[in-house]
C-alpha cells in the first residue's frame, strides 16, 4: 500500500483515490505522523499532499524529518514538494503565482517524468516556489517556477509543484504511475467490487437492527448510496424525496417516475414542505447563512417523517445521506489544516438530532461512485445525469431567494437543458447550471427600454470536481440558447457564459 501524509490540501484524498483508481491500496494519516509509526505501517511509498499554508507560516505543518531517512520513496506534491525543499534546499515565499493550466518544460525525464514529452501541460495552484535544490535533478520549469519537478533517486525523494492528481494535469495518472510501480515497486491489489462489499458489511454492522431513512435527490450520489443501503438492510431502508421549492422544472415528477421505473423499493415517501424552506429563507442573502437554513430545514422536515413513520416502524435511528467527498473537503471536515471554502448543505447539521446519520460515499468521489453505482447494477441514465446540488435553485440565486426568482431561474435553466440535449452536448459536459444574478441591466426590446434580470450560464468538464475547465460549446448553440431565454423567459433581457476554471472558482456560484 502507499501512504498519503495530509498537509489539509483540498486534493488529499483525490490523490489517494487516484491510488486506488491504479489497483494499489492507500490510506491517508494525519501530517503529524511519526517516521516510527509510518515505518510500523510498512507502506511501499509515500506521498505528500498540497495544503493551503506557506512553509514559512507560523504554525504551518511539518514534517517529522526522519520520514526522509527511513528508505522508502517520497513523492511530495505542490506544498509536499516545498516542504522537500525547506529541509534539503530554499523556498522563497510568494515569489510568483500560478494556477490553472501552465506548460512545464520537461529538460530531464529521469524516473519520475519517464515518457513525458518536452512540453506537458498541467495544473498549478501555488505562490512559493523553490529556488535551490542541491543534490537534486531538476527535471522541468515553467519558465517562472524553476523547480516543477525534481528527483534524488539516492535519496528517494521525488516531487512536482503541480498537481498530477487532477485531470487537467493531462499526464498526471502516467507520472503517478511510474511513482507507484516503477519507483515504489508496488502491486496491484484493490478494486472496485472489493469496495462494494467492504461497503455494504460496514453498513450492515453499523445499522444492526434499526432502520434508515435516506433522503432521496435523484442525483447520482443519493441514488448510489441507497441502492448500496437497500442491498445491506433491504425494506428497512425507507427513501424519502423533499420538494425544498428549489428543484428545477418538474424535477419532483421526474425523481418520483425514475424511482418507480428503476428501483422496487417498497418505501418511497415525497413530501412538499417548499413553503416551508422559502418562509425560513426569507431575506437572507449571505450563502453560508443559506446553506446553513436549508441543511437544518432538511433535518427538520426529516425527523418530522420519521416520527410519523415511526408509529408504524419503530426502529427508524439513522439519516441517510449521499454525501461525498467533494461536499466535506470543501466544508474543511477532514483535516484541521483544510481551508473552508463553503459548507454543504449536508454538512451544516444542527448539534442535536434525534437520528444518527450515516453516509455510506463519504470517502468516494464522483466518479468513484459512478463505478460503484455500476457495480451495483444502477442504470446509466441514472449515473450519467448531471450533479445537481442539496440547495437546489438556492445557491443559484445570488442573493434574496423569491417565488419569483425561482420562477425565472426554472424556466432559464429548463431551456438551457433542453437545447444542450437537442445539440447532443448534454453528454459532453460533465455539469451544466445557470444562475441569475441579483442585479439589473438595461436592454431594449420592441423599441423599448427594459430593465431586467441578468442570466449567467455556466459549463464545465471535470471527473471529480476537485477541478474543472468551462466547456467549449459552439458559438451557434450559445447563440440559440441565449436567443430563447430572451425571448421566452419574462424578466430576464442579458445572458452571459462563464468561463472560469476551478480554481479559482468554484463550480457553484455559493
Amino acid at each position: 500500500m502507499l501512504v498519503v501524509i495530509n498537509f489539509g490540501s483540498q486534493l488529499a484524498h483525490l490523490i489517494a483515490r487516484r491510488v486506488r483508481d491504479l489497483g494499489v491500496y492507500s490510506e491517508i494519516v494525519p501530517y503529524d505522523i511519526s517516521a516510527d509509526k509510518i515505518k510500523e505501517m510498512g507502506p511501499s511509498g509515500i506521498i505528500l499532499s498540497g495544503g493551503p499554508s506557506s512553509v514559512h507560516e507560523k504554525g504551518a505543518p511539518l514534517i517529522d524529518e526522519k520520514i526522509f531517512e527511513l528508505g522508502i520513496p517520497v513523492l511530495g506534491i505542490c506544498y509536499g514538494l516545498q516542504l522537500i525543499g525547506k529541509v534539503f534546499g530554499k523556498v522563497e515565499e510568494h515569489q510568483i503565482k500560478e494556477y490553472g493550466k501552465k506548460i512545464i518544460e520537461v529538460n530531464k525525464n529521469g524516473k519520475l517524468l519517464n515518457g513525458l514529452s518536452k512540453k506537458e501541460q498541467v495544473w498549478m495552484s501555488h505562490g512559493d516556489s523553490i529556488t535551490a535544490l542541491p543534490g537534486f535533478d531538476i527535471l522541468a520549469d515553467t519558465g517562472f517556477c524553476k523547480v516543477a519537478a525534481a528527483e534524488n533517486n539516492e535519496k528517494k525523494i521525488y516531487g512536482v509543484q503541480f498537481h498530477p492528481e487532477v485531470v487537467h494535469t493531462l499526464k498526471g495518472n502516467h507520472i503517478i504511475k511510474n511513482f507507484i510501480f516503477d519507483i515504489c515497486k508496488a502491486k496491484k491489489d484493490f478494486n472496485i467490487k472489493d469496495m462494494a462489499k467492504k461497503l455494504i458489511e460496514e453498513i450492515k454492522e453499523t445499522v444492526g437492527e434499526d432502520s434508515v431513512l435516506m433522503g432521496t435527490s435523484g442525483g447520482v450520489d443519493s441514488t448510489v448510496a441507497a441502492v448500496l443501503l437497500h442491498k445491506a438492510i433491504g425494506d428497512r431502508l425507507h427513501c424519502i424525496f423533499i420538494d425544498h421549492g428549489l428543484v428545477r422544472k418538474n424535477e419532483r415528477e421526474e425523481v418520483e417516475n425514475s424511482f418507480k421505473k428503476h428501483f422496487r423499493f417498497e418505501n418511497f415517501y415525497s413530501v412538499d414542505a417548499s413553503s416551508l424552506f422559502l418562509k425560513k429563507l426569507k431575506g437572507v442573502i449571505d450563502p453560508e447563512e443559506k446553506r446553513k437554513i436549508i441543511g437544518h430545514t432538511f433535518i427538520e422536515v426529516f425527523e418530522k417523517k420519521a416520527k410519523e413513520l415511526e408509529k408504524s416502524n419503530p426502529k427508524i435511528r439513522f439519516l441517510g445521506q449521499g454525501t461525498i467527498y467533494p461536499d466535506r473537503i470543501e466544508s474543511a471536515q477532514p483535516s484541521k489544516q483544510a481551508s473552508k471554502i463553503k459548507s454543504h448543505h449536508n454538512l451544516t447539521l444542527p448539534e442535536k438530532m434525534h437520528l444518527k446519520v450515516i453516509e455510506p460515499l463519504k470517502d468516494l468521489y464522483k466518479d468513484g461512485v459512478r463505478k460503484l453505482g455500476k457495480e451495483l447494477g444502477v442504470d446509466d441514465e441514472l449515473l450519467n445525469r448531471h450533479p445537481f446540488p442539496g440547495p437546489g435553485l438556492g445557491i443559484r440565486i445570488l442573493g434574496e431567494v423569491t417565488s419569483d426568482r425561482l420562477d425565472i431561474l426554472r424556466e432559464a435553466d429548463n431551456i438551457f437543458i433542453e437545447e444542450l440535449r437537442s445539440s447532443g452536448y448534454y453528454n459532453k459536459v460533465w455539469q451544466t447550471l445557470a444562475a441569475l444574478f441579483p442585479v439589473k441591466a438595461v436592454g431594449v426590446m420592441g423599441d423599448a427600454r427594459t430593465y431586467e434580470y441578468v442570466i449567467s450560464l455556466r459549463a464545465v468538464t471535470s471527473v471529480d470536481a476537485m477541478t474543472a475547465d468551462w466547456a467549449k460549446i459552439p458559438n451557434d448553440v450559445l447563440e440559440r440558447i441565449s436567443s430563447r431565454i430572451v425571448n421566452e423567459v419574462k424578466g430576464v433581457n442579458r445572458v452571459v457564459y462563464d468561463i472560469t476554471q476551478k480554481p479559482p472558482g468554484t463550480i457553484e456560484y455559493e
